[in-house]
């Protein structure tokens, strides 16, 4: 048995930020488990798992490492190689293979409809090179991301969205963390963003634990007992 607990660190994808897990940190806090909310940049597939592996290498003990949607990518990047990383829990996530990005499994299955969702802001950084930041349309954000989400929180979490760039869901990833951490993976089935499908086949081709929820995307907004019940799973599991 472990000497302590293990640090959750939940990660966030696109489209949110650190808040979008709230109900998620209170359900786990509650059983005592500690938790990091990392603010994932959402630059570029290395950098922001260079970002993250950062902050986990920062703690001590052991850590249960979780992604939301595009965060997926990124702690299966940033968890490769590290000791201290006991679990990998995917929620509405991508768990892609080497070489494989989030857009490029995003479209492997059809029922995604983010792509008519989106609005590209081209930017120009201080340093002269230019990307280009996606954002979900306010008025499409709460049916494409947050369906079950109240309507007037959805509205909160459409003015609140944090950009990612078209070059990091482009990015391809390195080799998996997921081939040698035990995974857990939630399905959300009513999601838009990234088919259930492609949910599926990645947690089938990781040999993952997995659970099938009724809900969008935001299903960490939406069920959040469902989303620490399984992190629980994966934290007592490893112990």
């Amino acid at each position: 048995m472990s000497e302590k607990k293990p640090t959750v660190v939940l990660v966030h994808g696109a489209f949110a930020d650190s808040s979008s897990w709230n109900g998620v940190v209170d359900k786990l806090r509650s059983h005592g488990c500690p938790v990091v909310a990392a603010a994932n940049p959402l630059r570029g597939l290395s950098g922001d798992a260079a970002y993250v592996r950062q902050l986990v290498t920062s703690l001590d003990g052991p850590v249960v490492l979780v992604g939301h949607s595009y965060g997926g990518s990124v702690i299966s990047n940033a968890a490769k190689g590290l000791d201290s990383v006991r679990a990998l829990v995917f929620v509405a996530a991508f768990l892609p293979d080497e070489g494989e990005s989030a857009l490029t499994l995003s479209g492997k299955f059809p029922g995604s409809t983010l792509g008519e969702a989106l609005s590209p802001v081209p930017v120009t950084l201080p340093d002269g090179s230019a990307v280009t930041d996606l954002y979900i349309e306010q008025g499409k954000f709460p049916q494409q991301f947050a369906a079950d989400v109240p309507e007037e929180v959805a509205a909160v979490m459409a003015a609140t969205q944090r950009p990612v760039t078209d070059a990091a869901l482009a990015e391809g990833a390195s080799a998996p963390a997921w081939r040698d951490i035990p995974s857990w993976v939630l399905v959300a089935t009513e999601d838009l963003n990234i088919p259930p499908r492609a949910q599926q086949f990645m947690a089938e081709r990781a040999a993952a634990t997995t659970v099938s929820v009724s809900a969008s995307h935001a299903v960490s907004v939406s069920r959040p007992g469902d989303v620490a019940r399984l992190v629980n799973e994966a934290a007592q599991a490893t112990a």
